[in-house]
């Protein structure tokens, strides 16, 4: 197999080699560990107040903190806010943030360890406007940015400070959109610019990040990023981020599947997690993927693929959902390319629990008629609880499309002989093959036909691939394929991958069921929900990221409502399956025209309830109109206590006074025929 062109392998988690850059004292890249970034939320003019916040973030662990720089003022505060965060002893890098203004970089520049750029509006138009640009148009732009951004880069290399370039899915500038359009291919060719500009002058102390609220497109963006490296030949290290991804639990799997996803495949140098809340809350989570992928790097480190590259045949840089055939697990419950991923949940508890079980699952269906236990996972230890199966199948009907039963691994097919076939909704036996199990597998798949069952065939691509004459004779029709522990060597991402791989090489065309467990975990030690959350969002939001997938479980915690919840905000997370309300809301900083984290619960409060609406909320015009071509309606900052309402990335509603802007913003959903009344939907888990 070929290499991938972005990283060393697809299978198992190999860093990727990047030159090191030193931010005022702080390695990043080389052989340094991920660095750990916040931002502070403070008015930058408020000394005081952003010293406190520098503080705050240091004492938890931040490494590198960023300020915004807005204008030439705030850029001039950094100054003040430098030696005061020095006097209190602290030696954190700081960063401005710059938008739209050199003159605010060049004074930034001379204060701070490291300035971020966004190429998309630093010197650069964005106005939405549609036009062609003629090579020779295009040309002169280049040279235009090029007498604009060469000034900050030969300061920068005559007082030693880093740049980072910083492409935000969500500002791409005119001329890039016209030329490339809103893609992963804009947003690197963006960036690509201003790094050849800094390579002219010599100068390579260079990060690269390539964000969007999107986790889909953020993925795609940096691999491609390192693809246009590679081939360069660049290796400058990367920051990751989900930009936009909101708060709370969404947040976070929105953050851990984007970010996840690339650490697993050994690219990421420094990490920030932007939430909706206070910046010190945004450390513990960067620390928990950061310690995640290091545990995965020590362990596959010397591994044989450093020897010989890996490619799993897949196009890594765009998003292609596996084709499959198509199943029924039961009534209005189809499975297959043209379907939402569905959602198996384990009952969490023995079968003798019957009543319990089906309690929380009628109760869990109360709650959000669209999340629903689609499939039902239940453990058969003995046959004697085939009648406890039996009564809760019976109780059930078709609440639960499909019941999932994996018999223990002493049962075998005659032991399970009373179990009756299926009325109303799909059985589907699930069952761990190795190589060497091709009677079983065959006992089972006759006992699967007696009664329409489907056979959920655990088994690692090796296993798969000596198991072919069996399986190929059984039918797409007749068979699910999953992974419950990660094949030998491999991570369990790269297992998934692989049998993906193995399947579509030999026209396996069955459907594949994505399983959370605590085996494809990288490490659970913690036993926190959050740890959990992140595990499950990194394997599985990464594969659907991929186009694999089509059955979902998150199997690491025990309760039945939290594992059903979490997989479908998984799905939401990683933009397959949209079962409440989506919300792109960004972190907050000292451009933000307003309290944003008690705007947005309040937006939540009366907007919550909306199933298939996605809705932006920006606290200023900075990355607000392109991060929301992907939302139906947008509130964003215009001015000081000033609101401006959007429909896609159109302004329709200009200067509204803040304490009636979220009624407006009410108004136009309903305008738009996207309102319901909350008493008329159930109210979202």
């Amino acid at each position: 197999m070929n290499q991938p062109e972005y990283a060393l392998s697809r299978f198992r988690s190999l860093r990727r080699p990047t030159r090191e850059v030193i931010i005022g004292g702080v390695g990043v890249g080389g052989a340094n560990p991920i660095r750990l970034q916040s931002m502070t939320t403070s008015d930058t003019q408020d000394v005081e107040a952003t010293v406190r916040q520098c503080i705050a973030l240091a004492e938890v662990g931040c490494e590198i903190i960023r300020i915004t720089a807005p204008n030439k003022q705030a850029a001039a505060a950094l100054k003040e806010i430098s030696k005061k965060f020095r006097a209190a002893g602290f030696t954190q890098p700081l960063v401005a943030d710059i938008h739209f203004l050199p003159v605010a970089a060049m004074e930034a520049v001379e204060h701070v360890e490291k300035v971020r750029v966004n190429p998309g509006n630093y010197a650069d138009k964005k106005k939405f406007a549609e036009r062609e640009y003629t090579d020779a148009e295009y040309n002169r732009e280049i040279e235009r940015l090029h007498e604009a951004f060469s000034p900050l880069v030969l300061r920068a290399k005559a007082l030693g400070r880093v740049l980072r370039i910083g492409t935000n899915h969500g500002s791409l500038s005119d001329r890039i959109m016209n030329r490339y359009g809103d893609s992963p291919e804009g947003m690197v060719q963006s960036a690509m610019e201003f790094i050849r500009i800094c390579e002219s002058h010599g100068f390579r102390d260079l990060v690269l990040s390539m964000k969007s609220s999107n986790p889909k497109v953020m993925i795609e963006a940096y691999r491609l990023a390192v693809k246009r490296m590679n081939e360069a030949g660049m290796n400058y290290p990367l920051h990751l981020g989900v930009t936009e991804a909101g708060e709370g639990e969404d947040a976070r799997i929105k953050s851990a599947i984007g970010i996840g996803a690339l650490l697993q495949d050994g690219l990421g140098d420094t990490i920030r997690v932007s939430l909706t809340e206070d910046p010190w809350f945004e450390v513990p989570v960067a620390r928990n993927l950061a310690a995640r992928a290091h545990t995965m790097w020590k362990k596959f480190n010397g591994s044989a693929a450093l020897a010989g590259g890996e490619d799993d045949g897949v196009d890594a840089f765009h998003y292609n959902k596996r084709e499959t055939v198509e199943i029924e697990l039961g009534e209005k419950c189809p499975v297959g390319p043209d379907h939402p991923p569905r959602v198996f949940a384990p009952a969490g508890r023995p079968l003798s629990e019957h009543k319990e079980i089906a309690r929380e699952v009628l109760e869990s269906h109360g709650v959000n008629k669209e999340a629903r236990v689609e499939g039902l996972m239940v453990k058969l230890v003995s046959p004697d609880e085939l009648q406890s199966l039996d009564t809760l199948r019976r109780v059930l009907g078709q609440a639960v499309k499909a019941f999932v039963v994996e018999p223990a691994a002493h049962l075998r097919p005659a032991d399970l002989a009373a179990l009756a076939p299926a009325e109303g909704n799909r059985l589907v036996i699930a069952r761990h093959f190795g190589a060497a199990d091709a009677p079983a597998l065959r006992e089972w798949l006759d006992f699967c036909a007696a009664r329409k069952a489907l056979l959920a065939v655990d088994a690692t691509a090796e296993a798969v691939q000596a198991l072919l004459p069996l399986l190929s004779h059984a039918g797409d029709q007749r068979l699910l394929f999953t992974l419950t522990r990660p094949a030998p060597g491999f991570h369990a991402l790269g297992s998934y991958r692989d049998l993906a791989r193995v399947l579509r090489t030999h026209h396996l065309d069955s459907p594949l069921w994505i399983r959370a467990t605590a085996e494809n975990a990288v490490d659970l030690s913690d036993g926190s929900f959050e740890g959990r959350l992140m595990e499950a969002s990194q394997v599985a939001g990464a594969l659907f990221c991929d186009g694999l997938g089509d059955i979902v479980s998150v199997e690491t915690d025990p309760s039945l409502p939290k594992g059903l919840v979490l997989a479908y905000n998984i799905l939401q997370g990683a933009r397959m399956r949209q079962t409440k309300t989506e919300y792109v809301a960004c972190p907050s900083c000292g451009r933000t025209l307003f309290d944003i984290q008690s705007t947005t619960l309040k937006i939540k409060e009366r907007t919550g309830h909306l199933k298939g609406v996605t809705i932006a909320v920006m606290g200023c015009i900075v990355n607000g109109p392109g991060e929301m071509a992907d939302a139906d309606f947008g509130y964003v900052g215009g001015a000081p206590g000033k609101i401006n309402l959007y429909v896609r990335k159109n302004c329709v509603k200009f200067n509204i006074d803040q304490a009636e802007a979220v009624e407006r913003l009410v108004d136009l959903i309903k305008e738009h025929g996207k309102w319901v009344e909350p008493d008329a939907v159930a109210p979202v888990a």
